[in-house]
């Protein structure tokens, strides 16, 4: 309504001000999550982009600030920014916080540009998995493992047993696929700007100011000023947020979250939340 409005208006009353939606991506990216310790996936960002691409502005801003996770929601949420860019016909700007880093990073290559603080974190394109074994507690504790499966390998790396030969050399095939796609990606949409280093896909991170020599990123700079100077002084930036209803407070059909639903979700919390200091630690934050 206010668009029609602003074009009935003669040339010399129009606004001549640029408002462009921003959307806030922090923490890590992992299905699931919760009322306790939200994540990024696809289910809960969808929304807020979408919402963003229905502005009529030239261009999306997005900040980022994640270390990383699940490599499916990672692509998920790429592939929908970029297919909402294409359809809407919009340019797609990308401001990295802190860490833009694994998954992170290959959200952030949605971008058509990207910027970042020259202290930014960006880069670990890889893949990792990582889990503890307890084959000697079991035997110190007297606990014997009992296991039954149909299938010879659906017991595969049991934390509880000592690892196969066999079972890591599947599971490292199975992390050089992802990472294959991982790589193509980023060189599918960074192509040319990506120098020739041995490093530049072996999981390493750098500052953003040696990822801008690299062809990680475009620019470094933050968003407000950035925004500013492409778009006018007078550019206001509208930051995207999710609707909060009374099913989002009470629960369904409003009625309240039982006491045990919350001990449940705040002990999966602080798992969570060790998880998710792990991914964090891992780039010195």
């Amino acid at each position: 309504m206010k668009r029609l409005f602003n074009r009935l208006l003669p040339k010399s009353w129009r606004s001549t001000v640029v408002t462009i939606p921003v959307i806030r991506l922090q923490g890590p990216i992992m299905a699931g999550g919760g009322q306790f310790r939200p994540s990024l996936s696809l289910a809960s960002t969808a929304g807020l982009i979408e919402k963003a691409f229905g502005f009529d502005a030239p261009a999306v801003a997005i900040s980022i600030n994640s270390p990383g996770g699940s490599a499916v929601q990672s692509r998920l949420i790429f592939k929908r920014i970029r297919d909402l860019a294409a359809e809407k016909n919009k340019k797609v700007l990308v401001f990295v916080e802190d860490v833009a880093a694994s998954g992170g990073y290959m959200i952030a290559v949605a971008g058509d540009e990207i910027f970042a603080d020259p202290s930014s974190i960006v880069g670990s394109i890889g893949v990792v998995s990582a889990s503890f074994g307890f084959p000697e507690l079991m035997k110190k504790i007297g606990v014997e493992r009992r296991v039954h499966t149909a299938g010879q390998n659906k017991a595969v790396l049991d934390p509880f047993k000592p690892e196969k030969k066999e079972d890591i050399e599947r599971l490292k095939a199975l992390q050089l696929e992802v990472h294959e796609t991982f790589i193509d990606l980023v060189k599918e949409r960074r192509g040319s700007k990506l120098k020739d280093d041995p490093d530049l896909f072996t999981g390493l991170f750098w500052t953003a100011k040696r990822g801008l020599e690299l062809g990680l990123v475009d620019a470094l700079g933050d968003m407000r000023s950035v925004l500013k100077t492409r778009f006018g002084e007078k550019t206001q930036l509208k930051l995207i947020t999710a609707p909060r209803g009374l099913f989002g407070r009470f629960g369904l059909f409003g009625s309240r979250v039982s006491a045990p639903d919350i001990a449940a979700a705040a002990a999966s919390g602080v798992l969570d939340a060790a998880e998710e200091r792990a991914l964090w630690a891992r780039f010195g934050l």
